[in-house]
């Protein structure tokens, strides 16, 4: 433990030191954080509720943290499920200041309703892919055996985004060659049940009570008891994420303030760092690479999330 311990106060400590020599030798380092933020920061605590996509689920926990190191005196409450059950808990007068939904649709739905404070964003993009357990006793080898006799398929409900998007990639496959015509009746008989969101799909694929499923991209990545079969490119469907701040949370303008920083080149990054290199990434110009464009004070949060993530990622304390 202790070695652990030692090994992630060194690599910290690099990080901290990439990052003060960065700020320190350009004088268009980033601006000092303002007056108003700093004010804000001591002033009482702001609570954030995120009702988040199960897809999102990971991202989330780490941007939770990099958040509220980022951003002094708020603390973030991730709550993650179907981006259609959300949706609906938000109409019936769930509290939540920010929805983030694996798709634009449920987020319009709000926006059109007159229960969100602006229009929704755009922050993200997936794609979809099969996964099967790792043992695949099904002997699953391309999408075209999801249509085979006896292969027990996991869905998700019609309501959930995933759902939309594994129908329009069942028809795109139909077209393909190789794939009968009649693929997608096939594959509907196949289904063996539908759950609530895309993490339960996955969850019965790992527990190996069914054969294979479609799921998001990032889920098959963030489990290592499915092994995913590629979809065709000309085949697959990208699957858009969008968000909205609540009209009704009591902190419409943090609310907002998370979004834009989720939504932008913060959260962005938030998303992408895994890699122990990213961490120095960041601290020389983020994602742009641009060596002009230092680190602020707020990337020190992410680089401290990003580290602990790629500790628990690659179990680190086996090294001691």
């Amino acid at each position: 433990m202790r070695s652990r311990l030692a090994f992630l106060a060194a690599v910290l400590a690099l990080v901290l030191t990439a990052c003060s020599r960065a700020g320190a030798a350009s004088p268009s380092a980033a601006p000092a954080t303002p007056a108003s933020t700093v004010a804000a920061s001591t002033a009482a605590d702001v609570e954030l509720i995120v009702f988040g996509a199960a897809s999102l689920k990971g991202v989330l926990d780490k941007a939770e943290a990099a958040y509220e190191m980022a951003y002094p005196g708020t603390n973030v409450t991730v709550s993650a499920d179907s981006s259609s059950t959300l949706e609906m808990q938000i109409e019936h007068g769930a509290p939540a200041d920010v929805f983030l939904s694996a798709d634009t649709t449920n987020p319009k739905k709000l926006v059109d309703a007159g229960l969100a404070a602006g229009a929704a964003v755009t922050f993200a993009g997936n794609k979809l892919t099969v996964v099967v357990p790792t043992a695949n006793p099904a002997g699953i080898k391309t999408p075209a055996d999801l249509a085979r006799s006896g292969v027990k398929v996991i869905a998700a409900g019609c309501e959930v985004p995933i759902t939309k998007y594994a129908t329009q990639l069942v028809a795109n496959l139909a077209k393909e060659a190789g794939y009968p015509a009649d693929f997608a009746a096939k594959y509907a008989a196949n289904i063996a049940s539908k759950e609530d969101n895309v993490k339960t799909v996955v969850a019965k694929i790992e527990l190996g009570e069914g054969d294979a499923g479609i799921v998001y991209v990032t889920d098959a990545e963030a489990s290592s008891k499915v092994t995913p079969i590629d979809v065709p490119d000309t085949a697959n469907v990208p699957a858009t994420y969008a968000g909205v701040v609540v009209k009704a949370s009591k902190n419409v303008a943090a609310a907002k303030t998370f979004l834009d920083w989720f939504a932008g080149h913060d959260g962005q990054a938030m998303a992408k760092l895994c890699p122990i290199g990213m961490l120095f990434v960041r601290c020389r110009g983020g994602i742009s690479h641009n060596p002009k464009e230092y680190a602020s004070p707020r990337d020190l949060g992410l680089a401290v999330a990003a580290l602990v993530g790629f500790i628990e990622r690659f179990d680190l304390g086996k090294l001691a």
